[in-house]
């Protein structure tokens, strides 16, 4: 299946284990090596020089060091952490599968420990069989629900995503998808723009929102009120909440958001780490 096209960034992204490779290959004395320098998506060859290296008729400086778990661009003077730092850290982290998670505080958004998270997103964009439809991705983050989305044949795609950091992010990333055609991507919250969005407007919605402690608003019955009034009638959800402890949270947050769902006037299921549901009327 093709993916949806990329970022237009065509810099070099640097990982630990791509530095290792061109240091390997110096100190052996090879001429080139080849590597993947946008995070496992296509692999190049890149000449080795005792000074530096060059790819695409461009020469580049051996880092001293990368840091494990960090991936680094291309400055235009030097390598770079593709993180940054305004009341919260948020960086990119590289997985042993290619595409990135990204990381607010040191908290993984994306699930990585058994699966790619862009292959985790293909499983669940495929529980709201995208094609031919006009999807609602309330929290867009590095926008791998709406690559596949649009991989699966989606007419639209309007996703939201408030953070500007994590949009940032996103222009780095080479797995997220570019905006334009299909996709719209709108720098908002979802719980202040839903208001504002026709009636009966989507066939469909993907729901992953941070965890309840950091966003309790898009867990609320209002906000799921307001998902049901723009979806059209027999329209799917998926709605991920992860698998918090029971015991050490003190509640049932997939029950909490189940029960909810079906006031607001939804069929409901779990479904892996979420919950899938179908507007009844």
């Amino acid at each position: 299946m093709e993916t949806a096209r990329t970022t237009d960034s065509t810099g070099p992204l640097l990982t630990q284990a791509v530095l290792v490779l061109l240091e390997s290959a110096r100190c052996g004395g090879a001429g080139f090596v080849d590597c993947s320098l946008d995070l496992g998506r296509s692999v190049t060859r890149v000449t080795i020089e005792p000074d530096a290296w060059a790819w695409e008729g461009r020469r580049y400086p051996y880092p001293g060091a990368c840091k494990d778990r960090t991936i680094y661009h291309w400055t235009g003077a030097a390598f770079e952490p593709v993180a940054r730092y305004r009341g919260s850290l948020i960086k990119l982290v590289p997985t042993e599968w290619g595409a990135p998670t990204f990381e607010i505080d040191g908290i993984k958004m994306l699930p990585t420990a058994r699966v790619s998270p862009y292959a985790d997103a293909e499983a669940k964009v495929a529980m709201i069989e995208p094609r031919g439809k006009a999807i609602l991705d309330t929290c867009g983050g590095l926008g791998y629900f709406a690559a596949w989305c649009l991989a699966g044949g989606a007419t639209r795609v309007l996703s939201f995503e408030k953070n500007p950091d994590v949009l940032w992010l996103r222009t780095l990333n080479p797995w997220s998808p570019v905006p334009g055609g299909a996709l719209e991507l709108v720098e908002g919250d979802v719980a202040e723009r839903i208001g504002a969005l026709p009636a009966a407007s989507f066939d469909a919605v993907l729901h992953d929102p941070p965890r309840f402690g950091i966003a309790g608003e898009l867990y609320s019955q209002a906000f799921y009120d307001e998902l049901a009034r723009v979806l059209r009638r027999k329209g799917r959800l998926f709605h991920y909440t992860g698998t918090p402890n029971r015991l050490t949270s003190g509640r049932d947050v997939p029950d909490e958001v189940a029960t909810r769902l079906r006031r607001a006037g939804f069929a409901t299921e779990p479904r892996g780490d979420g919950v899938f549901g179908i507007r009844r009327s």
